[in-house]
Order: C-alpha cells, then structure tokens, then sequence
C-alpha cells in the first residue's frame, strides 16, 4: 500500500495531554500544520470521522491511559484502560491504514522488567527482543497494544519510559521525585523529552517505520536527578533512599524495571544529521532550562 507523500505536512494529533502539547509547539514552532483531535480513540467511528474530514499526512496517536495519581488506578479501572490503551491504539493504526496514512504511536518501553539483581547482568533490551511483563494492568495495556499494532507497516511505535521535561509537571519524572522524602535508589532508561522529541517529529515527517527504543542513551539514575535538581534548582533539597522492594510494598502492582537500547533510535536520528545527547548532557540541560525559568 503506496502512503501519502505530498509536499505540505499536515499533522493530525490524538490526544490533548502532556506529551501531546509539547509536541504540538515544536510542530508550531517549525511552521508546520498541526491539528489537535478531541476525538475519543475508542471511537472508532469518530476516528474515522477525523481521518476523513482533515484528511492529515501525519497522524500522531500521544493518547492513553496512565490513571491519577499512578498506575495503580488502572487495576480498579481495568475496562477504561483496555479501552483507551488497546482498542484506541488499534482503531487509530487500522484505520490510518486503511486510508494510507502513517501514524507515530507512543508506546510504553514498561513491557519489560529485571529484578535489581538481573539489572545489572543483562543487556540493554532491544527491538528485537520479545516483551513480556504484564505485572500490573497498566503494563498488560500496553503490551497486548504493542503486539497488537506492531505488524502494521503503516506505523511508528515508539517507546518511552519514564518521560523527563524541563518543568515540574505531575507526569515528568522529576516533578515526580521532588513530592518524595524518599526515592528509590534506581538506575534506568528514561525518555528526555526536549533532547528527544525533535527527533520523533523527525521520523515521522520522512514517514519512518518500525519500533524504536525512544530513550536517552545511558543510565538515568534517581539519585543522579535529586542531585542534579539541588545543583541548579533546589539547593535546601534533601531525601533519603530505600529499596525496590520497600516501594513495591507501597503500592498494588508491580513496576518495569528496565534497560533499553537507544543504538537504532540514535543511527537512524543520525542519518537526518540529528544528534541524540546522551544521558548527562540531555539532564544538565533540562535543569538548565528550568533555572533559567526560576523553578
């Protein structure tokens, strides 16, 4: 199936949350034509009614479930969940494929998961690698969403895992921290969004295809952020450490803890001339930003 490659984008984007706004001023910022959809994409129908009426180039599907204040909203919401994680992923990617169009999908890198102990032996997963965890509902979601859409060859999958901005809000990683006393000592992938989400506007506007890894290369340590956020933002900041398995006792269900390969993400953002920062730079940056902000 041949897909639609004019010469003047015009981007179509599901979802009205976090990552869906930031993405929107980078595509305004660029001069590009950006579409935001109040459709819901369990709704087929209306998904379809979007398709048809905006006819876009691009789709980006930024939709989901997550649940407030975390995941574990999710298990007491399983329907919701199944519904806008799974179904509204599948209708969003079918659809687009029926009428020729590609569409970038955020997913979740959250469908694997180590134990401390395995963490530090294994390697990085990549692509290829088979996902496997479902130890809470939201992570079941976006696994049997992923094995769902991934065969479409209309589709950019691309997993993020623990997203970081230059602001505190209630989704970005380091607002998250900054509301604990106690952290957890924890080293793994996360997702820089500044450094980052240039890139996946990139992929999509050449119409790339396939899964990638959407994450910082390196090892993003929590520990690493509080001091980062003390250096630039919050000198008086204190906390303590506990373990993994003092957290899991605070909450229902159990988390990913993972490892992910950026090699493919930042090889295919280097043959747009696009550099991919690793995990310091990308962090020093963001705190940067955000003292320059006053926050």
């Amino acid at each position: 199936m041949g897909f639609i490659t004019p010469n003047s984008q015009i981007f179509l984007m599901f979802g009205n949350g976090w990552i869906a706004n930031q993405m929107k001023d980078i595509l305004l910022a660029q001069g590009k034509n950006v579409i935001m959809s109040k459709a819901r994409i369990e709704s087929r129908e209306q998904v379809l009614s979007e398709l048809t009426k905006h006819k876009p180039t691009r789709v980006i599907n930024a939709a989901g479930t997550r649940g407030t204040p975390n995941a574990d909203w999710c298990e007491d919401h399983k329907v919701e969940t199944v519904r806008s994680n799974v179904l509204g992923a599948l209708n969003v990617v079918d659809v687009c494929y029926q009428l020729g169009i590609h569409v970038t999908h955020i997913g979740s890198a959250c469908i694997y998961a180590l134990s401390e102990e395995e963490i530090k032996h294994h390697p990085p997963f990549k692509e290829t690698d088979e996902p496997f965890f479902q130890g809470s509902w939201y992570n079941r979601s976006r696994l049997l969403s992923e094995l769902s859409i991934r065969h479409y060859p209309n589709l950019l999958l691309l997993r993020i895992r623990l997203p970081i901005s230059a602001d505190l809000h209630k989704n970005s990683h380091i607002g998250r921290l900054l509301k604990y006393e106690k952290i957890v000592d924890l080293t793994g992938s996360g997702t820089v969004l500044p450094n980052l989400l240039p890139g996946a506007l990139i992929l999509s506007e050449n119409g790339e295809k396939g899964i990638y890894n959407f994450v910082t290369p390196g090892q993003i340590s929590n520990v690493e952020i509080m001091e980062l956020a003390k250096k630039y933002i919050r000198p008086d900041l204190k906390w303590q450490t506990f373990g993994l398995k003092d957290m899991f006792n605070t909450l229902r269900a159990p988390r990913a803890n993972c490892v992910m390969d950026a090699t493919k993400l930042q090889k295919k953002l280097g043959e747009y001339g696009y550099q991919i920062k690793d995990r310091r730079e990308a962090l020093e940056e963001v705190f940067q930003i955000m003292a320059e902000k006053g926050l």
